[in-house]
C-alpha cells in the first residue's frame, strides 16, 4: 500500500511554499510522525511529518520547488518497510557492522532536537577526543544553530568512538554525530577519572561541570582547564575565568606566533587579515536586521528623560530591596514598568502585522536585548505586565547569565512583544534601534550624562538620558509614538505615576 505525503494547510492567506530541506532520502525507513522535510512560506516554517510507517518510496517536490496547499510532496511505501521502523536501532546495527569495537555493543550520538524551525546545526567544539572514556550525560560536543548553542551529551557510558562530524561541518536534525563503545568500555568509565577526560574535575576536586562557553575557549585556546581557577558555584569555571587565564598569559603567548606569518610577505597587507567565518547565529543577526530594514518602515524620534527622580528613589531603596528580594534594584525594572504603562496607552506599539491584519497584543512579552561574545541575543520577559519591581529583576539577570553561559533556549527568546536596548552600558550618547521582527517597536537607552538644563528659570545640573524609539510607521503613526516616548519620560520623571497608573 502507498501513502501520500502532501502539503499540509499553511495558515490563513498562504497558498504555496518552497521545499526547503528533506531530512529523508528514497529508501529511508520512517516512522509516523517522524519530520520528512520542512517547508517554508513567506510567514513561518512548516514541517511536514510523515502520516505512517514504512519506507520512503519517492520524492516528487525536489528541495528548491514550490508547490501549493494539498500538493503531493512524496509517497512512502508500507508493508516491508515496517520492521525497519525504528531509525536508531537501524543505525546502530548499520554501525556495529562497519565498526565492530570488539567490546560491545555501540551507542549512537545522535543531533537532539533543535527547536522549531530549525533543521541543521553546525558542530563548534568536540569536549572529548576519539578513544576518551565518558559518562553518562557528560557534555561531548557544543552545536551552533542559526539561534542558540545546543550542548550534546552522551547517551551512555563508555569510550567515544568514531567521530562522525567534525568540527565547522554542518548537521541535519536528528542525524547522527558520532558512536560510543558500551560493554566493557562502559565498565572502565569509572576509573575513567585518571585518565586525560577528567582533567578538570580532578584539578577542581568537585565533580562538576564547567559552563560550556569556557570549555569551548580553553579548546580554542589550548588551556589545560587545571591552570585555570573557577569563580562559579562549587569551583565551576566560567568564560570570564578563562578570559583572565587568558589575559595573564598573553604577554609571551603572542611574541612567539608573531614573526612566523608576517615574516614570508612583511610588505602585504594580506600577511595582517584574518579570515574568520561567521558563525550561524551571527549570519542569522544580519539577515534578519537588514530583513528588517527592507520590509518595515521605519522610523526614529527621540527624547531626553532627567534621570534623578530614578536615581534618588533607588538610592534611598535599594539595600532594603536587595536585603528583601535578594536582587539588586536596578534601572532596568522602572524602564520596563514606564514602557508597559506607555503600551497600554498606545497599543499600537506592542502590535504586529501579519499580511493585511494588524494584531493587538493584550499582554507585554518584554525583549531585552543582550551583548554576548557570540553576538546580540534578545531574551523574552513573559507577561512582564503583570510582575513587581522584584520579580522583573530577577527574571533580567537570570536570563542575563543564561545568555552569558551560552545557556538560552529556544522558548527563551521566542514570542517578545516589545524590545528594550540599553547601549548605555557600553557609553552610548545616542543611536537609532534596529526592530526585532515582526514587534513593531523598540526602544533605545543611553548613557547618563551630567548636563546643564533649565529648570524653573534656573541652570541646574542634571543627570540625562537621551531615548530613542524606533517604531513601524506601516502600523504606527507620528503621534502616537511620540505619545509613547513622552509617557515613558514622564513616568520615569514621577514613578509615583507608575503606582498610581497616571
Amino acid at each position: 500500500m502507498t501513502i501520500e505525503v502532501k502539503v499540509p494547510t499553511l495558515g490563513e492567506s498562504v497558498t504555496e511554499a518552497t521545499v526547503a530541506t528533506w531530512f529523508k532520502k528514497p529508501g529511508d525507513a520512517v516512522a509516523t510522525d517522524e519530520m520528512l522535510c520542512e517547508l517554508e512560506t513567506d510567514k513561518v516554517t512548516v514541517e511536514v511529518p510523515s502520516p505512517g510507517t514504512g519506507t520512503l518510496s519517492e520524492i516528487v517536490a525536489q528541495e528548491g520547488d514550490t508547490v501549493g496547499v494539498d500538493a503531493l510532496l512524496a509517497t512512502i511505501s508500507e508493508g516491508a518497510g515496517e520492521a525497519p521502523a525504528k531509525p536508531a536501532e537501524a543505525s546502530a546495527a548499520k554501525v556495529d557492522d562497519a565498526q565492530p569495537s570488539g567490546g560491545g555493543e555501540e551507542v549512537a550520538v545522535m543531533v537532539p532536537a533543535l527547536g522549531e524551525s530549525v533543521s541543521e546545526a553546525t558542530v563548534a567544539t568536540w569536549f572529548k577526543a576519539e578513544g576518551d572514556s565518558v559518562a553518562q550525560d557528560e557534555m561531548l560536543c557544543e552545536l551552533e544553530t542559526d539561534k542558540v548553542s545546543v550542548e550534546v551529551p552522551a547517551p551512555a557510558a563508555g569510550t567515544l568512538g568514531k567521530i562522525l562530524a567534525k568540527e565547522g561541518e554542518t548537521v541535519a536534525a536528528g542525524g547522527q554525530l558520532a558512536t560510543i563503545s558500551g560493554g566493557a568500555g562502559a565498565s572502565a568509565s569509572t576509573p575513567a577519572p585518571t585518565a586525560a577526560p577528567a582533567a578538570a574535575p580532578a584539578a577542581t576536586g568537585k565533580d562538576v561541570e564547567n559552563a560550556p562557553s569556557a570549555n569551548k575557549l580553553m579548546a580554542e585556546k589550548g588551556l589545560d582547564p587545571a591552570s585555570v581557577q573557577g569563580s562559579g558555584r562549587d569551583g565551576r569555571i566560567m568564560k570570564e575565568d578563562v578570559l583572565k587565564a587568558v589575559t595573564a598569559a598573553s604577554a609571551p603567548a603572542p611574541a612567539a606566533p608573531a614573526p612566523a606569518p608576517r615574516a614570508p610577505v612583511a610588505a602585504s597587507d594580506e600577511a595582517r587579515e584574518e579570515r574568520v567565518k561567521m558563525t550561524r547565529l551571527r549570519q542569522t543577526i544580519a539577515r534578519r536586521l537588514k530583513d528588517a530594514q527592507n520590509t518595515a518602515a521605519m522610523l526614529t524620534t527621540y527624547n531626553e528623560v532627567d534621570m534623578k527622580a530614578v536615581m534618588d528613589l533607588r538610592n534611598e531603596y535599594k539595600d532594603l530591596f536587595e536585603k528583601k528580594h535578594g536582587v539588586r534594584l536596578g534601572f532596568m525594572s522602572f524602564f520596563t514598568k514606564a514602557c508597559v504603562h506607555a503600551l497600554k496607552e498606545v497599543p499600537e506599539v506592542n502590535a504586529e502585522i501579519d499580511g493585511t491584519d494588524v494584531v493587538y497584543k493584550n499582554y507585554v512579552h518584554m525583549g531585552i536585548a543582550a551583548g554576548t561574545p557570540q553576538g546580540l541575543v534578545v531574551p523574552v520577559i513573559r507577561d512582564v505586565d503583570r510582575m513587581s519591581f522584584a520579580a522583573i529583576e530577577k527574571e533580567i539577570s537570570a536570563k542575563g547569565r543564561a545568555a552569558r553561559d551560552g545557556k538560552l533556549s529556544m522558548a527563551d527568546m521566542q514570542g517578545g512583544t516589545f524590545t528594550i536596548s540599553n547601549g548605555g552600558v557600553y557609553g552610548s550618547l545616542m543611536s537609532s534601534p534596529i526592530l526585532n521582527p515582526p514587534q513593531s517597536g523598540i526602544l533605545g537607552m543611553h548613557k547618563i550624562q551630567d548636563r546643564p538644563m533649565v529648570v524653573g528659570g534656573e541652570i541646574v545640573i542634571r543627570p540625562m538620558m537621551y531615548l530613542a524609539l524606533s517604531y513601524d510607521h506601516r502600523i504606527v503613526d507620528g503621534k502616537g509614538a511620540v505619545t509613547f516616548l513622552v509617557r515613558v519620560k514622564e513616568a520615569l520623571e514621577d514613578p509615583r505615576r507608575l503606582l498610581m497608573d497616571l
